[in-house]
């Protein structure tokens, strides 16, 4: 049911993420599997308008390349609009334009970010008036990421990564993130992971739950990026580097040039390094680029997906 409707255009930002820490369990029968993970938003955010309209449409831009995004129901945004249509008992749709800055397919979670902003844009613009609770619970159904890029901020994922807890950061960490010119599937660096831990034996019990560091908890707490840098890990990591070994260079050169640490955000590519402060970031930004290498300064941790005015 809807309670009050608007026929302007809704504007929402949502922000894309780092993964500071990630456990991965072994793998279900289900062929997911549990994760736990310490996501932080950071200021590279993605911009969704929503106009009332009898369909549902997408349409990209933005300064990353969209041309192989897909505009029909397999569209994350559309899923998502459609979804809460479906909920709500909205009878009209929606068009969408969403400016990309997050890398496709980067493990920055560009895709939950559209979500997410979706789902706020047409709870705004149909005036579904659902809760917090009910539009997290929406979120969950689209993906393991859309809930985070939902509430923003640093939390600790379990589950899928869609079970949150807020988790203190105190001050603001510096990123540089060296954005890569091509993506990887999540799906793919998941088998890779399970093929390496396979081929060495790895044991992982099926019933042992991952569990974030708790020196990552104290680092954020503590708004300390050395401590943090010493703790930052990734399970996925190594998948990733045997997918596209290109990206153990960066890493290198990254950490050469004055990065406390860096490690690939999620499923990669995108290479995330931690830095002390602005300076730090600018230095490292301008060695990056040198290297011919994509290179953007972040901050986080940042908002969720929030409506914008004006």
């Amino acid at each position: 049911m809807t309670i009050a409707a608007t026929d302007e255009a809704v504007h929402v930002r949502a922000p894309g993420k780092i993964n500071l820490f990630m456990r991965v369990g072994a793998v279900q029968r289900d062929g997911y599997h549990d994760v736990a993970t310490a996501y932080q938003a950071v200021s590279l955010y993605e911009d969704v308008r929503a106009w009332p309209d009898d369909a549902f449409s997408v349409s990209f831009g933005g300064s990353v390349d969209t041309s192989g995004l897909p505009t029909d129901r397999s569209n994350l945004a559309i899923k998502a609009a459609k979804l809460l249509a479906r909920t709500a008992g909205v009878p009209g749709g929606v068009h969408l334009e969403i400016d990309k800055h997050v890398p496709i397919a980067g493990g920055m979670g560009g895709g939950s970010a559209d979500a997410a902003a979706t789902l706020v844009a047409c709870d705004a613009l149909w005036g579904t008036a659902l809760s917090k609770e009910e539009l997290h619970a929406l979120a969950a159904k689209l993906g393991a990421d859309v809930p985070f890029a939902l509430s923003g901020g640093t939390a600790i994922g379990t589950g899928r990564g869609d079970r949150l807890s807020p988790a203190l950061a105190t001050g603001s960490f510096h990123w540089v993130l060296a954005v890569a010119e091509f993506g990887l599937s999540t799906p793919a660096v998941y088998n890779e992971l399970d093929r390496q831990r396979e081929s060495r034996l790895a044991i992982v019990a099926d019933d042992a739950q991952p569990v974030v560091d708790t020196a990552v908890l104290q680092a954020l707490r503590a708004g300390d990026p050395r401590r943090l840098a010493a703790a930052l890990h990734n399970d996925l990591q190594a998948a990733a580097l045997s997918l596209a070994p290109g990206l153990g260079g960066i890493l290198e050169l990254g950490e050469a040039h004055g990065a406390l640490a860096g490690l690939v955000s999620g499923s990669g590519p995108t290479v995330a390094f931690l830095v002390d402060d602005t300076d730090s970031a600018l230095e490292l930004q301008v060695a990056l680029s040198a290297a011919r290498l994509h290179a953007v300064h972040v901050h986080g941790p940042v908002h969720g997906a929030r409506i914008i005015s004006g």
